[in-house]
């Protein structure tokens, strides 16, 4: 009886992993509107097209908004990027996929709550699946 359970448990386990890569993080710190960056910061508006360079980020079409979740805090040379989701009516639009954009691509449309508090980033931040 114990060779059995041994041999269905290990079926059990593989059945939760999940598959992906941790990438390369953008930034060590953002801001967001609360201790847990669970809250919208703003509405975006995105000015021009951005093709994701890799799974980290969401591809944006001029004209898409965004709903924007936290603002990546600049490091040495690198480019300012913002995380939200692209909202939009049509399956294309990609709704709903949570993502890095250059934030020089949009224009703020309204701003929900202040992005005041500066919270670690944490490798789930720049997890692929």
């Amino acid at each position: 009886m114990a060779r059995l359970l041994l041999l269905f448990f290990p079926g059990l386990v593989a059945i939760g992993t999940v598959h992906g890569i941790f990438m390369d993080r953008l930034a060590s710190k953002k801001l967001c509107a609360d201790d847990e960056c669970v809250y919208t910061i703003s509405l975006a508006r995105a000015q021009e097209d951005y093709n994701a360079p890799d799974c980290r980020f969401i591809n944006v079409k001029k004209g898409q908004q965004i709903y924007v979740y936290s603002k990546l805090v600049k490091e040495n040379e690198a480019g300012e990027f913002w995380a939200g989701s692209v909202y939009g009516e049509r399956p294309e639009d990609e709704m709903g996929t949570v993502g890095y954009f250059p934030s020089n691509l949009v224009q703020e449309q309204h701003v929900y709550q202040e992005a005041t508090k500066e919270v670690p980033t944490t490798d789930i931040d720049f997890f692929c699946e």
